[in-house]
C-alpha cells in the first residue's frame, strides 16, 4: 500500500473568512484529508503581526474551527488544532531563525516588502520574521505537501531552502516540503478590483464575500461587482479579468465547468449571467451556514483541544530530535 503524505496548512484568524478562503484552501483540504494525513491549523501568532483584539481574536479563531468542521474536515481524519497552545512552533521558529534563516532573503518576501513599503524602520520584527514561523508550522511535522495559494508559493521555497541549510549543519532532520497549488480557482480575485486577490482585510466590503455573510448581502455583492468591456460572457482571463474571475467563482461554488457555462450564457448578457451566479452564491452560503450553525462554541473547543494533544505529541519528539542535534540538550 502507498504511503499517505503528510500535509499541513493553516489559516490566520486576523478577519472574516471567504469563499476565496474556501475556493482556494479550505475545499482542496477536504479532498485531501481522504488520502493524505492532514494538519490543519488556525494560526493566531501569525494574526498578531499586526494589533488585535484580544476577545475579537479568540472569537474567530472558534469560528475557523467551526468554518473548518462546517466544510467537511473530518477531525476522526485530520488533526485540527489552535498555533498558540503547541509550545514547538514558536521555539523552532528561534532555531530557523539562529540556523538556516537568512534577513537577506527575509528581505525578499513580496508580502514583507508589499506591507513595509517605504515604512521599513517602523515595521515590527514579527512581520519581519512571518515566514520563518510558517516555515516552523511545517517542518515540525515531516510535512510533505502544503497546499497553498499561488500568491504563498514563494514562502514555501523559502521553508524549503531552511531546511536544506539546516539539514546540511546537523544532518537529516527535516524533511523537505511541495507546494501544491489547486490549478483553477486558487486565486479568487476581488469583486471591485480583480487585479487584487480577494481578502478578508480589504477596505470595501462590496469587494468581498464572507463565509457568513448574510445571503441576500452576498447576492447583492455579485450584482455590484465590477465586469469587463463588452457582453460576451467569455473565459479570458488576460483581457477580461473581472468575468473570469465571476466564472470562476459560478465554476467551483456551483459544480459547474466554465467551458460549459460559456457555452450556457452564449447570447445572453452580464445581468442575467450575474443574477444566476448571485443565486449559487446564496444557496451555497445558506447550505454552509446551516452546518456552521449546527456546531457549539463547546464542540470547537473539544475539537481544539484533542488536536493539540495530537500536534503536540508530534512536535515533542521533532523537538527533541533538533534540540539533540544543535547541542542544546
Amino acid at each position: 500500500m502507498k504511503e499517505q503524505k503528510t500535509i499541513f496548512s493553516g489559516i490566520k484568524p486576523s478577519g472574516d473568512l471567504t469563499i476565496g478562503n474556501y475556493i482556494g484552501a479550505i475545499s482542496q483540504w477536504v479532498e485531501m484529508q481522504e488520502r493524505s494525513n492532514c494538519i490543519f491549523s488556525i494560526v493566531d501568532y501569525h494574526a498578531i503581526t499586526v494589533k488585535q483584539n484580544p476577545d475579537d481574536l479568540r472569537r474567530r479563531v472558534l469560528d475557523i474551527t467551526k468554518i473548518y468542521l462546517a466544510a467537511g474536515i473530518n477531525p476522526k481524519r485530520s488533526i485540527i488544532f489552535q498555533q498558540s497552545t503547541v509550545p514547538a512552533h514558536t521555539e523552532l521558529a528561534w532555531i530557523l531563525n539562529c540556523s538556516g534563516a537568512y534577513m537577506a532573503d527575509l528581505k525578499k518576501m513580496t508580502q514583507y516588502k508589499d506591507k513595509a513599503g517605504d515604512k521599513e524602520e517602523a515595521i515590527s520584527v514579527g512581520l519581519f520574521g512571518y515566514p520563518v514561523l510558517m516555515a516552523a508550522d511545517i517542518l515540525l511535522y515531516d510535512t510533505q505537501a502544503v497546499p497553498v495559494g499561488d500568491d504563498q508559493k514563494q514562502h514555501v521555497e523559502l521553508t524549503r531552502d531552511i531546511a536544506k541549510r539546516f539539514n546540511n549543519e546537523y544532518g537529516p532532520i527535516f524533511t523537505i516540503p511541495e507546494a501544491v497549488v489547486k490549478k483553477e480557482g486558487a486565486r479568487v480575485m476581488s469583486l471591485l478590483e480583480p487585479s487584487k486577490k480577494m481578502a478578508k482585510s480589504d477596505g470595501s466590503a462590496n469587494a468581498f464575500i464572507a463565509l457568513l455573510d448574510d445571503p441576500e448581502l452576498a447576492k447583492k455583492k455579485i450584482m455590484k461587482a465590477v465586469t469587463d468591456s463588452g457582453t460576451d460572457i467569455d473565459y479570458d482571463p488576460e483581457n477580461r479579468p473581472a468575468l473570469a474571475n465571476l466564472l470562476t467563482i459560478y465554476a467551483q461554488l456551483g459544480n459547474r465547468q466554465i467551458p460549459r457555462l460559456v457555452r450556457d450564457y452564449a447570447g445572453k448578457g452580464y445581468g442575467d449571467f450575474k443574477k444566476d451566479l448571485g443565486e449559487v452564491v446564496g444557496k451555497f452560503l445558506t447550505e454552509f451556514q446551516t452546518k456552521f450553525n449546527e456546531i457549539s462554541d463547546d464542540d470547537a473547543q473539544a475539537v481544539l483541544e484533542e488536536g493539540r494533544k495530537q500536534a503536540q505529541e508530534i512536535t515533542e519528539k521533532k523537538m527533541t530530535q533538533i534540540r539533540q542535534a544543535i547541542g542544546v540538550r
